[in-house]
């Protein structure tokens, strides 16, 4: 009789685990390396470390607390430091992304990244992923063998946006240092403070508030499921080059983007995006070559507006609120599609 009994109350227990796993949401973990997978000779070390050196399960053990909000599942899309990110792993991320979202039994996304480019492939995600379900982007500053490793807590808060019922819908957020971004507004501000990741021109998105997220925004641009772009078919992205612009610019990078096969070009201006002189021949050649010029600004804050006449009469555009290289992300998708300026030039004011 009592075997009888403690095998019901065993029977009874699994059961009632089984159930409480069921009723958890299903959370993908999609690692790609980075400074939060990163290890180091020594825990005091915090440069100079081996960015994407940790797998996957280990960086899923090495936090537990995260299956008391989600049922995880891990799985490894690449293993680097992300200052080698290229649009190929960006592409093959994107396309991951929308075959698990179009699943029923996977309820949000989170991605390892490493900081450098974390911004990029955010908003490239922003832009192609078609789901309302939670995406979250989560990196380190700090390598995961540090003394005051930011990663598994930075690790958990990802996981509790993405099981959040009001990130849904919000598009592709980043979280770092507590704070939750946007990914068309956010970027690096800082070389290794932990407190790195902002939204210098709109602000955050929203924060963690003790256990929980609490938004207290949301973007007005396009963006996921209202996205117009398709890669579902997309094999290779247009070269597009970024060229920053100083004190001495004579237009030599110009020349030498569109000798190496440049399809657009975003111009790193000065100030409000301005074009040295002796750079704009350089530009305006490009243009009436076909390439797309797209004038952004390397001042971090601000938005870059319509230039001067003869800019406009060479056709070149303006990048609004995004920085260079969120307007390079923009431009190759945007040159995947059409080559016509007017329509660029909206997709620009649009997203």
């Amino acid at each position: 009789m009592k075997k009888l009994l403690l095998s019901a109350a065993v029977s009874a227990t699994l059961a009632f685990a089984g159930a409480a796993m069921a009723a958890l949401p299903n959370v993908s973990i999609l690692a790609t390396g980075g400074t939060i997978a990163g290890s180091a000779a020594s825990n005091t070390q915090m440069t100079g470390y081996k960015a994407g050196s940790i797998g996957i399960q280990t960086l899923i053990n090495a936090v537990p607390a995260m299956k008391q909000y989600a049922n995880i599942s891990g799985e490894q899309i690449c293993n680097i430091d992300s200052a080698n990110m290229t649009s190929d792993i960006q592409l093959k991320l994107a396309k991951r992304v929308n075959e698990l979202l179009a699943r029923s039994d996977v309820n949000g996304i989170v991605i390892t990244h490493g900081t450098d480019t974390l911004e990029e492939t955010a908003y490239f995600l922003n832009l192609t992923v078609k789901s309302d379900k939670p995406v979250v982007l989560v990196g380190a500053m700090r390598p995961a063998t540090a003394i005051s490793a930011d990663g598994p807590l930075n690790l958990l808060n990802a996981v509790k946006v993405a099981t959040s019922k009001e990130a849904a819908g919000k598009g592709v957020l980043v979280i770092l240092n507590d704070e939750i971004n946007g990914a068309r507004d956010v970027t690096k501000m800082n070389t290794t403070n932990v407190d790195t990741f902002h939204a210098p021109i709109l602000g955050a998105l929203g924060m963690m508030n003790s256990d929980k997220p609490a938004f207290f925004r949301a973007s007005t641009k396009r963006h996921t499921k209202a996205s117009e772009f398709d890669i579902s078919k997309v094999k290779k992205l247009p070269r597009v080059d970024i060229i920053y612009s100083h004190a001495d610019d004579d237009g030599v990078m110009a020349k030498a983007a569109v000798a190496a096969g440049a399809k657009g070009i975003v111009h790193a201006g000065t100030g409000d995006g301005s074009i040295h002189e002796k750079t704009f021949p350089a530009l305006e050649q490009a243009s009436k070559k076909g390439v797309v010029v797209v004038r952004s600004s390397r001042v971090p804050s601000g938005i870059t507006t319509v230039g001067t006449d003869e800019w406009t009469k060479a056709g070149i555009l303006e990048s609004g609120s995004l920085n260079p290289q969120k307007a390079r992300i923009l431009l190759q998708l945007a040159l995947s599609k059409t080559t016509n300026r007017e329509e660029i030039r909206r997709i620009f004011e649009q997203y």
